[in-house]
């Protein structure tokens, strides 16, 4: 019997040698796609081991920067870090809040995890601008009107605020149209627009309302400001009014255009 021709014989070569066939191909991705699959489980289940089993990524030790009045052992009591918890558990915001209701004292607190067993409590302090008597104490006011602290002795350079306006006299109208946090603010604004060489001696803002705002200085002059509107017009004026006058012993700048002094 004859052979295969030489075209048949062609024809069965390129058979043997084409591309796989498509069953072939189909059992190669699908044993591709498990391999991929197992692997990602794998490496899943790694990851959230890592992250809440291990004992390397567990909170060791807590960090306490930027305090001045308070004590890193206070900042770390009132934060109640979970020392020996996962440290991807941690509620950082939770941490927040907790200083901040129990530390009234702080402005601002950054928590930060410092992988991989360290958790960062970042904190300033607020500053006080102002001092309100109470009973022989002193309350601490910041440059938002925030009262923070009550100290029993008053901070160097911090002025005292006085309220006359809460005598029964004018300025009591003031107090029931304003409110007493209102006219604290408008203090508080006051200070913040003093002249450096004039806040340095300032010992008393005294507030009789709320455009009669008056400063006493340590060496016995005072200053009459008004309002806290135009602050910084005012710290100009007051500032070369001191210069023109030397010898005065009353300044009034509470219109700013046209100031005057008195007394030597």
């Amino acid at each position: 019997m004859a052979g295969p021709t030489t075209a048949e014989r062609g024809e069965r070569q390129q058979e043997s040698s084409g591309p796989p066939s498509a069953r072939r191909l189909g059992r190669l991705r699908l044993r591709t796609i498990v391999i991929l699959a197992v692997l990602v489980l794998l490496l899943g289940g790694g990851s959230v081991w890592a992250l809440y089993g291990s004992a390397w990524l567990r909170v060791r030790h807590v960090s306490v920067s930027g305090t001045l009045l308070l004590t890193p052992a206070q900042v770390r009591e009132a934060a109640a870090v979970p020392v020996g918890k996962p440290m991807i558990s941690v509620d950082t915001e939770a941490i927040e809040a907790r200083l901040r209701r129990k530390l009234p004292r702080i402005d601002t607190v950054d928590v930060v995890r410092s992988w991989p067993q360290g958790i960062g409590l970042k904190v300033s302090e607020r500053t006080p601008v102002l001092l309100v008597r109470k009973g022989g104490d002193f309350v601490e006011v910041d440059d938002e009107g925030v009262r923070f602290a009550t100290v029993p002795q008053a901070p160097k350079g911090v002025p005292t605020l006085e309220l006359a306006a809460s005598r029964k006299d004018s300025g009591a109208a003031s107090l029931r149209r304003f409110g007493s946090d209102r006219l604290v603010r408008e203090a508080v604004r006051v200070a913040g627009d003093l002249p450096a060489a004039v806040a340095q001696t300032t010992r008393t803002v005294q507030v009789r309302s709320y455009d009669a705002i008056s400063l006493e200085l340590g060496d016995g002059r005072t200053v009459a400001w008004g309002s806290g509107e135009n602050g910084r017009a005012k710290a100009r004026a007051l500032t070369a009014l001191m210069k023109a006058a030397p010898g005065a012993r009353y300044f009034d700048v509470s219109v700013p255009t046209a100031p005057a002094s008195s007394g030597s």
